[in-house]
């Protein structure tokens, strides 16, 4: 679904457009382009599917990235792939907007309020069942709320509904592959052999389908893999700060630099703090990609670069 926001840009500037959908979630793309296909002209809109070699397939998108037509190349996926996409853009200097994923901080301050921000914080960090690039990955409370607030995160998580994401009273979905899954119980397992608490989840759901419940863990903190990488799935580690300027120094200390947010009833004063986060987009008391249409989106360090939204469409 991601891919269709650069195509649509792309499509009303005039250009005619090969997308190529991921391997492991195709359906959706396909199904909007069957859609599509009586609007336009023949040829102007093209969706193909096919495995990367990365994904052990015969090389489609490698193939369609370097073919001296294209005339510029976004990409959603991974740093590793992302390099390999950049490499080969380069033999024809094609154009490139990368955006590679995050490790996106939020930091809740303790005059917030909890009820509202425990909500927020679960839709930002598991919507999709955490398999959103800008979802939040990190969570840093202040110290002074910190139990209170985690209770009512564990209570909320373990109120969601799980199943079949064609029933509408579905919250979270399956996951999007079998590797995804076994990735989840990995970066679980680490965390506890470093010391973390499992609050809630913590273990895949049944033996049938690619089901892993909301998990909250604490006791973790920098150095263990769950904090380091992008798990781009529904597992949350929870730390506790004490002085803003060192959750803004933690949070900030990433490789990644997609996205991050800041949570507090001080509007003003989160306004400012934000404007400390290394981040492509700095929400206050919200996290998530379309809260405000049109607005650039976009990351630096290994999180990419190029935007998507209207300041992209001169590009196009």
């Amino acid at each position: 679904v991601l891919g269709w926001k650069p195509t649509a840009l792309a499509l009303v500037c005039g250009n005619s457009v090969v997308l190529k959908p991921s391997p492991q979630s195709p359906l959706t793309t396909l199904r909007i382009g069957e859609l599509l296909r009586p609007l336009l002209p023949p040829g102007v809109l093209n969706v193909v599917t096919g495995r990367d070699s990365s994904d052990g397939g015969g090389g489609a998108g490698e193939l369609l990235v370097a073919h001296k037509l294209v005339r510029k190349v976004v990409f959603t996926g991974s740093i590793d792939v992302g390099r390999k996409v950049m490499a080969s853009c380069a033999d024809n200097l094609t154009r490139v907007l990368l955006e590679l994923g995050g490790n996106d901080p939020a930091i809740v301050l303790e005059d917030c309020d909890i009820a509202e921000t425990v909500e927020g914080i679960f839709q930002g960090a598991f919507f999709n069942n955490g398999q959103t690039c800008c979802a939040i990955k990190r969570l840093y409370v202040q110290d002074s709320i910190f139990a209170p607030f985690v209770q009512a995160l564990v209570v909320r998580a373990r109120k969601s509904k799980i199943g079949d994401g064609l029933n509408r009273n579905v919250e979270l979905g399956p996951l999007s592959s079998e590797k995804q899954l076994r990735r989840m119980e990995e970066l679980v397992e680490d965390a506890r052999r470093q010391g973390g608490r499992v609050l809630c989840g913590g273990k895949a759901i049944g033996s049938r389908g690619l089901f892993f419940p909301p998990t909250i863990v604490v006791d973790v903190k920098e150095g263990v893999r769950l904090v380091d990488e992008e798990q781009f799935g529904p597992v949350l580690p929870v730390m506790p700060f004490s002085d803003v300027a060192e959750a803004l120094q933690r949070a900030n200390s990433t490789q990644f630099g997609l996205g991050a947010s800041i949570w507090s009833t001080d509007v003003a004063r989160a306004n400012k703090l934000a404007r400390y986060f290394r981040a492509g987009v700095a929400w206050v008391n919200r996290h998530d990609i379309g809260s405000v249409r049109g607005a650039p989106f976009g990351g630096f360090n290994l999180s990419g670069f190029g935007r998507t939204g209207d300041l992209g469409q001169c590009d196009f």
